[in-house]
């Protein structure tokens, strides 16, 4: 039985190439013209628990010069997407301008780059719904809802701050607006967003208490860095088992901190690692936002039906160090800030070499 596929204005297959690997076959006649095409990738017909693996990729590969076709947009949720990642930037730029200054101090890590990502994924999500982050939080705080001024405040450690000052930048937390923290080890908020998940099908099920719209869903996310540590893999499993109304969205960066993607995973491809639980993988340019808002609009809705869990890798990249703290010297020279500079998204090999 194969998974729910996703539809999108275009599919290509997985960049392979970063990682030295094979191609995939290539994709039916016409299916990559149609933007109602529907791509599939078969893999594992030999394992009944494997169902079908989902790539959904953009202009990532070098040469490709097809226009890329997005969506329908009406003029109001253009402008929401633009101002939510403006928002971003610039209140991440303000908190380097404080940090530097003396006037916040610990660990501050910023978003900047990544702003495409946030934006898609939450500015889908209904007030019930919830968000789960890491130590760079404060953007998914902002798409989420929680107002700057409260956002900031909690950087300066102030009683007014959403967590009264106590949190600080790691540890953003908005009961009202159902964002459930920001946490600072790696893959530590996996297991609460699957809990969270698990209890909004609890609520759905046992208590009758679900909204009309279906399953209350919950976003985890994080970084490449934390897709080899077990807590992913135990949930994975167990989302996949329960089929429980969580999306698990991988912001691969490139570096975990200073360490090179590539040098860190024997496959860099992240996506590949929900069919092997048996949920839809799949890989999108998070350096697009219409892009991404559209294959998190499947995963919602698939997850919002009580379709389980998906498996979605946005390839981005932080323009800026790992926190504040980090002068950004561990990547080569000319590499910190090649979509920046070039305005185009590159594979990990161009990037990393």
């Amino acid at each position: 039985m194969a998974a729910a596929s996703f539809t999108a204005a275009k599919f290509l297959a997985p960049v392979a190439a970063r990682s030295g690997g094979e191609r995939a076959p290539p994709l039916p006649a016409g299916a990559a013209s149609s933007s109602s095409a529907r791509a599939l990738r078969r893999g594992g017909a030999h394992h009944p628990r494997l169902r079908t693996a989902l790539a959904v990729s953009s202009d990532v590969l070098p040469g490709n010069k097809a226009a890329p076709a997005h969506p329908d947009v009406t003029r109001e949720e253009a402008l929401e997407l633009y101002e939510d990642m403006v928002l971003g930037r610039v209140f991440e730029d303000m908190c380097a301008q404080m940090y530097y200054r003396g006037k916040m101090f610990g660990f501050v890590h910023l978003y900047n780059g990544q702003e495409a990502v946030s934006t898609g994924f939450i500015k889908l999500l209904n007030q019930a719904d919830c968000v789960v982050s890491t130590y760079r939080d404060h953007v998914h705080a902002l798409s989420k809802g929680v107002p700057a001024r409260s956002v900031m405040a909690e950087l300066f450690g102030k009683a007014t701050g959403c967590c009264r000052g106590q949190g600080g930048s790691m540890h953003m937390f908005s009961a009202p607006h159902n964002v459930l923290g920001g946490f600072a080890f790696i893959g530590e908020g996996i297991p609460v967003a699957t809990g969270a998940a698990f209890a909004a099908k609890y609520r759905h099920e046992v208590l009758k208490e679900s909204g009309p719209d279906g399953l209350d869903v919950t976003l985890a996310f994080f970084g490449d860095g934390t897709c080899n540590n077990g807590q992913f893999f135990e949930c994975l499993n167990m989302a996949q088992l329960w089929k429980l109304p969580i999306v698990f969205v991988v912001e691969n960066n490139l570096w975990a901190i200073g360490m090179s993607h590539l040098r860190a995973t024997s496959d860099p491809e992240i996506w590949k690692k929900g069919p092997a639980f048996g949920m839809p993988g799949v890989h999108v340019d998070g350096m697009d936002v219409l892009k991404v808002r559209e294959v998190a609009k499947e995963a919602i809705e698939r997850a919002r039906r009580g379709e389980g869990p998906t498996l979605v890798e946005c390839e981005t990249y932080r323009f800026r160090g790992h926190s504040l703290a980090d002068p950004d010297e561990l990547r080569k020279p000319g590499k910190e800030n090649p979509l920046c500079c070039k305005g185009s998204h590159h594979s990990l090999e161009e990037v990393h070499h």
